[in-house]
């Protein structure tokens, strides 16, 4: 039809397909292949990791297909999780496959590749992001979690000829925080307050928490150019070094310390009625400003001023009290009747903190004589513990920074939490079956870089919805990892012919919040190839 003769026909005659299938022909059965890329491809090229790889690509000399095996590594920790050798057998399962020339052994030379460019991996991703999205970075999380692996031994430490340690092990026995007995390796992850990752360092299994800190902000964000930040993170970190570091780089903190390892006096502080607050009921709050004398990195004395805030909540002593009901219920039946248990040495250890001392064995940690338990519970210490519970203690260096606010910012911190739910759950990026240190740390980047990918489009899909959608909780990142992961999934082509394709699952409604959010329709109709490459260049990420 003529445009021009439009206005004089009425409405635009519907487009009609005539498709024919022969017998025999390949079109006969169904064949739908993952249209994810669509978006995923400007997503994984607005953080500026196409150019970078082509680039790293080009100086090295690389032969095989570096972008196409990590673009299918990346795009199927997104949507299927498994082992590197069955995600590039993923390949072909791809409208328009991934990875154009290599074989499958390359996947593990292209961990190489990551391993040596993770800096600069982190570098370009947040560059991009500073200037698309815009990083916020008024507060900054931090914490740790580590991930296990299916090995029954820890990795060895490479010795010198005199015994001295060259490099520790990566994979190591340590505190499981899933309780698991296997080796394991810890990861510090920096969270921004639009809730998309930072940065990732990785530590040998064993490394304790506070061990972690210093490290990961001198080889990461401390080299990023951010502007100045308050970081938040839990009472693992809290040491005087590491807070006379962060003070160092210009930055402030937020950040709790345990009641049970404060002195004497500063519990009975907290204890004390005198100075509180009290909001309601459920919640009361008070704060000081103390001086503190820690040792900075340079092993030099020094003072240093914070702000320490205290407040109890009814619904913290609720869940203290729970945790630890089996325990107090124990406590109880033994002082009524103390005879009548024989107590382990496992159960003496988790009682001696509320033993009188001098009644302890030495050398085994047993109970001498049953009958003498009762005096040997120090009350004392027992009320203490009651009366501690449903108090949190806070500390920070914003001196003039009002008190529910560093509380709120404190709670924060609960964000960063769910980074470690998704890459454990949709992401699963446990157990790690890669076993050479280079390669384990090549692994955590690419769950690094799927887990910032989720979180810059949730970014968007939450930027479009109505303000008092997003004050759910689950609603927090615009939708779940899951139902995010599942659309993607489900988003496929289908080849009718050599000339034309149609949508399979494009209907669905999480994937219709996803696509609205990008401002992208796709109408019911079939699709030319040429049509297909068109709607991934519709698509703005930033």
């Amino acid at each position: 039809m003529i445009p021009e003769l439009l206005p004089y026909v009425g409405e635009k005659p519907v487009k009609k397909y005539s498709i024919e299938f022969s017998k025999g022909s390949k079109y006969c059965f169904a064949s739908p292949k993952r249209f994810a890329p669509c978006l995923l491809d400007p997503t994984f090229s607005a953080l500026g990791l196409d150019q970078l790889f082509a680039s790293i690509k080009h100086s090295s000399k690389v032969e095989y297909d570096l972008l196409g095996i990590i673009r299918l590594l990346t795009y199927g920790r997104l949507l299927e999780p498994a082992s590197k050798m069955a995600t590039m057998r993923q390949n072909d399962s791809y409208y328009r496959p991934l990875v154009k020339s290599s074989n499958d052994d390359n996947v593990y030379d292209a961990l190489d590749v990551i391993y040596e460019n993770k800096q600069q991996i982190i570098q370009r991703m947040n560059t991009c992001i500073t200037r698309g999205i815009g990083r916020n970075t008024n507060t900054v999380f931090y914490d740790v979690t580590n991930f296990f692996f299916e090995v029954e031994q820890p990795d060895e430490d490479e010795l010198d000829e005199e015994g001295n340690v060259i490099e520790y092990g990566l994979r190591k026995m340590g505190v499981s925080k899933e309780n698991r007995k296997q080796p394991i390796v810890q990861m510090g992850l920096f969270l921004d307050d639009n809730g998309i990752p930072i940065s990732i360092e990785m530590f040998p299994g064993n490394t304790l928490d506070h061990l972690t800190f210093r490290t990961a902000m001198k080889n990461t964000v401390d080299n990023l150019d951010l502007e100045r930040f308050i970081l938040i993170a839990d009472r693992g970190m809290y040491n005087g070094t590491n807070m006379c570091h962060v003070l160092d780089q210009g930055n402030g903190y937020i950040v709790s310390k345990s009641l049970k390892k404060s002195t004497k006096n500063e519990r009975a502080w907290v204890l004390d009625q005198e100075g509180y607050t009290v909001v309601s009921p459920d919640f009361r709050y008070k704060s000081r400003i103390v001086t503190r004398t820690v040792t900075a990195e340079d092993g030099s004395k020094r003072k240093i001023q914070e702000k320490v805030v205290i407040y109890w909540s009814r619904a913290f002593y609720a869940r203290e009290k729970h945790e630890n009901q089996s325990f107090l219920d124990f406590i109880e039946k033994l002082k009524a009747n103390p005879s009548g248990f024989r107590v382990s040495v496992a159960q003496s250890r988790s009682l001696r903190k509320y033993m009188k001392k001098e009644m302890i064995h030495k050398e085994t940690g047993e109970i001498v004589d049953s009958k003498k338990l009762l005096s040997m519970i120090d009350d004392d210490k027992l009320t203490e513990f009651n009366e501690l519970m449903g108090y949190y203690q806070i500390v920070s260096s914003e001196l003039e920074m009002d008190d529910l606010e560093i509380i709120d910012k404190y709670h924060g911190l609960t964000r960063i939490e769910d980074q470690f739910r998704e890459m454990k759950g949709t992401l699963e990026t446990r157990p790690i079956w890669v076993n050479t240190p280079e390669h384990v740390q090549a692994h955590l980047m690419i769950c690094f870089i799927a887990l910032t990918m989720m979180r810059v489009i949730q970014h968007k899909i939450k930027k479009s919805l109505p303000e008092d959608t997003t004050k759910d909780l689950n609603w927090s990142y615009g939708m779940p990892g899951e139902k995010f992961q599942k659309a993607l999934l489900d988003w496929q082509v289908e080849q009718l012919s050599d000339e034309y394709y149609r949508m399979v699952n494009v209907d669905s409604d999480d994937l219709s919040l996803i696509l609205k959010a990008f401002m992208l329709t796709i109408p019911n109709d079939l699709f030319t190839r040429g049509q297909l490459r068109t709607l991934a260049s519709d698509i703005s990420i930033f």
